[in-house]
């Protein structure tokens, strides 16, 4: 025994700070979901609050703009599924066929860095560039003779401003995970396979996307367990009063309302909605996916 903790130790203290991080501020915190079923109030505090039950929860689903708010997240979780997950599959089976080293690596250089650039920045250039009064492309248009393009007030572009942008900065970077799927194929199945007459579409159908089944499987249902949620700053520095009723999703109206509002455990039970959805749709998918000979996540 005595030797077995000697030779693991150096793993376990690698795995420590990993494991404190989880705990402090991913398992501690959970002791908060109290507040949704509390009329919390910061004076008294969890232990001085009054119980409300599931008031809350009732409040949400009477809520007017309920449906509003469960249609738009739901929208823009079908765009990101439909468009933004393929979006690094498709990356990586491009860059899987570059033969020039020194090109793939400029490729991917260029396709990684932004990632490193934060919404702010990002929204900001776009409003700089479609503003309704200066924007730079939509004063060329206007020169030229068009009409002026209402990007970021028009509610139809919302959605779609939203996903382009969304597929622009995680693309490239989400293609790492693939890339590293693809290095472990062996390439004398390549070579075996163009032997026996296979073109590089029928090595691509039956080799490459095979090795990258289980990654694709394990990421599609960790991504099902973010169904509802969108990532708030995105949403929320695209959003204006022209386009809210395309834009207000949950996350957004937790910030509102908890925070603007002061209810805390109003949004405390919007955000345990949420998560409860999240942890149901990975359990049905993992269930899925083993029944279909997949592994899963657990």
């Amino acid at each position: 025994m005595n030797g077995y903790w000697r030779r693991a130790f150096p793993i376990y203290l690698m795995v420590l700070p990993g494991l404190l991080f989880f705990i402090v501020f991913k398992y501690v915190p959970m002791f908060g979901i109290l507040i949704a079923f509390m009329d919390y109030s910061p004076f008294k505090g969890v232990f001085g609050s009054e119980w409300a039950g599931l008031d809350h929860f009732r409040r949400l689903f009477a809520e007017n703009d309920f449906g509003m708010l469960l249609r738009n997240t739901l929208m823009l979780n079908l765009l990101d599924i439909l468009f933004y997950f393929p979006a690094p599959i498709l990356v990586a089976l491009l860059l899987n066929e570059v033969r020039r080293k020194w090109f793939k690596r400029t490729v991917q250089t260029v396709l990684y860095a932004p990632n490193f650039i934060s919404w702010v920045v990002i929204v900001g250039i776009t409003v700089q560039l479609f503003a309704t009064g200066s924007g730079a492309i939509n004063g060329l248009l206007e020169e030229w003779g068009f009409d002026r393009v209402e990007l970021m007030t028009d509610p139809r572009y919302f959605r779609w401003v939203w996903l382009v942008q969304n597929i622009w900065q995680g693309a490239g970077w989400g293609a790492i995970i693939f890339l590293a799927a693809l290095a472990s194929v062996d390439p004398t199945l390549y070579e075996a396979a163009g032997m026996d007459g296979a073109g590089r579409w029928r090595q691509l159908w039956h080799i490459t996307l095979p090795a990258l089944r289980g990654a694709i499987v394990i990421l599609f249902i960790l991504r099902l367990g973010h169904v509802m949620d969108l990532g708030f700053e995105h949403v929320f520095l695209l959003q204006n009063p022209m386009n809210q009723h395309v834009s207000e999703v949950f996350e957004t109206f937790i910030y509102k309302v908890g925070l603007n509002e002061g209810d805390y455990s109003y949004s405390t039970a919007v955000g345990l909605f949420k998560s409860v959805i999240g942890l149901t749709m990975v359990m049905l998918a993992n269930t899925l996916a083993k029944r279909m000979g997949q592994e899963g996540v657990f």
